[in-house]
């Protein structure tokens, strides 16, 4: 064999691999899942794994106002499971679940998935976002799902920016600059009536000067 046709072999044979590779990432259900590490925090209990749980603050430092926990749930079992409630243990905080629907709990499918936070997906809402841990500082977290019971996990704490922005809380708007008053002070009104030769009496009545 010649060397061009060794190289175009050699090619044809590296072409192959690369799709059968492609090909094998994308098959079967959990695939992608159970071969990818995601950076943020994870856990797997029987049929459950979350994974990417967040807990995500306000933008600036010190802003009181509601926070969100956003996670990806995998249901690897036959049957649907509800997200029947989520805790921060050792924390007041009360987290608002709402289904994507917006009626109804938050339906895990069999051998499916639901997404928590961000446009058009389910959310969990902590109302007094203050009881949260501080950014940068991690979480326990506590799903409670129908069949599986407690899965909990330590998310990150991160605020409402960058990437994070779209899965995010509401943001609180910055509250507007007090604006002057406009009742005029009784000084300004005096000099006023010096200005057109009047005064006004005790009664409250102005009266003309030299009449």
């Amino acid at each position: 064999m010649s060397r061009s046709l060794r190289r175009g072999a050699l090619a044809a044979t590296a072409i192959v691999f690369s799709v059968a590779a492609l090909s094998a990432c994308g098959a079967g259900n959990d695939a992608q899942t159970l071969q990818v590490r995601p950076d943020n925090a994870a856990v797997t209990v029987d049929d459950v794994k979350i994974q990417n749980a967040l807990v995500i603050t306000q933008p600036l430092p010190g802003t009181k106002g509601p926070a969100a926990v956003s996670a990806t749930v995998f249901n690897n079992g036959r049957t649907p499971q509800t997200i029947d409630a989520i805790r921060l243990p050792g924390t007041a905080a009360v987290v608002k679940l709402k289904a994507a629907e917006g009626t109804g709990p938050i339906v895990v499918p069999a051998l499916g998935s639901v997404v928590i936070g961000g446009e058009g997906n389910a959310s969990a809402m902590i109302e007094n976002g203050s009881e949260a841990a501080r950014d940068g500082d991690a979480q326990k977290i506590v799903f409670k799902l129908s069949k599986t019971g407690d899965v909990s996990l330590s998310a990150f704490v991160v605020p409402s920016k960058s990437y994070f922005k779209d899965f995010g809380p509401t943001v609180v708007p910055a509250a507007p600059p007090a604006e002057p008053s406009a009742t005029a002070s009784p000084s300004a009104e005096a000099s006023h009536g010096a200005e057109h030769g009047t005064e006004t009496p005790a009664s409250g009545e102005p009266t003309t000067a030299g009449h």
